[in-house]
């Protein structure tokens, strides 16, 4: 309970301008690393504790890029609540990322921007040494044929070429083919990495023998950020168990289950708040005290990143 009422404390936090993101200095983190999840709860459930080690430390920034709405094929609409669906799941993610984030101080100012990548508007919200964001595509359904309200867009049925365009749920932009979306995410991991050494790429697990019945969104998110870091043979990958971990063993001693726990909580609470059915249900705590990954380890420092790609657009709305 104490943790839910924290959580609704760090809810709402100050909005300011694109320079004030721009003013985060990369040369003062020694690594910077990224965690790619389909929906706004992936890396609470499946890449814990390991996410909240990372934001604890303070040279590192740590950055959390969602792809799809995680919107159930509802894609705008509320499913009778008083907030979209979408955006209730955007909101437990903030609130966890913030959460970690506050864990040893006081809350601080966010700062929320629609920013240009590679020529699309995404979404981008910072908070401390952390970075979250929100590409908004629809939802493709466990089997990848993706929903009949979203036009059965999904991810796997853009990166087989069953369909030559995929658009987020609030038709913001177009991704043209594959292609496109990983050449936006290229641009995203370019643009936050700078000048920093050390580059960790956090992502499902793509073997099917060590991480069996895993969600379509979950496998083409992975394979998406491995296509748009191929060029970053320095790069650390960690490939984390999914669905299949509730299945194992618990690995987590007390402490580190403690702050698993925590994250999956206080985003249960972030939805709670937006008026929409909280994770912290029996099926979800079948993946806590489990965190399976192995490690491929990267080769060298990471060199200067390109010319950037990424230019501000606007500031958000505040939520």
């Amino acid at each position: 309970m104490r943790v839910l009422q924290l959580a609704m404390t760090v809810v709402c936090a100050g909005l300011s301008t694109w320079m004030a993101a721009r003013a985060e200095t990369t040369e003062t983190y020694d690594k910077v690393s990224f965690y790619f999840a389909a929906h706004e709860d992936d890396w609470q459930l499946f890449m814990n504790p390991s996410a909240f080690q990372d934001v604890l430390d303070a040279r590192r920034k740590t950055v959390f890029i969602h792809l799809t709405a995680g919107d159930g094929g509802l894609g705008l609409g509320s499913a009778g609540r008083k907030h979209p669906y979408y955006l209730a799941r955007e909101a437990g993610a903030e609130t966890a990322i913030r959460f970690m984030a506050d864990s040893d101080g006081y809350p601080s100012e966010r700062t929320a921007t629609t920013i240009m990548a590679s020529g699309h508007p995404v979404r981008r919200v910072s908070y401390r040494n952390t970075v979250a964001y929100f590409l908004r595509l629809p939802d493709g359904h466990p089997g990848g044929e993706g929903f009949s309200g979203t036009g059965f867009q999904s991810l796997q049925r853009l990166a087989q070429g069953r369909i030559a365009a995929v658009k987020p749920v609030d038709a913001s932009t177009a991704y043209q083919g594959w292609g496109d979306l990983v050449g936006t995410l290229r641009a995203i991991i370019d643009h936050e990495r700078e000048l920093v050494p050390t580059v960790e790429l956090n992502i499902a697990e793509l073997d099917a023998a060590r991480n069996p019945q895993d969600h379509s969104d979950h496998r083409m998110t992975a394979q998406a950020a491995l296509d748009a870091a191929s060029p970053l043979a320095c790069a650390t990958r960690r490939h984390f168990v999914e669905y299949a971990s509730a299945r194992m063993p618990e690995n987590l001693g007390i402490a580190d289950r403690q702050l698993e726990s925590s994250v999956v909580a206080v985003t249960a609470a972030g939805l709670q708040a937006l008026d929409h059915p909280s994770i912290w249900r029996a099926y979800y705590r079948t993946y806590l005290g489990r965190n399976y990954f192995r490690t491929e380890p990267g080769s060298g420092r990471c060199g200067m990143a390109p010319a950037d790609t990424v230019a501000s657009q606007k500031p958000g709305s505040g939520r």
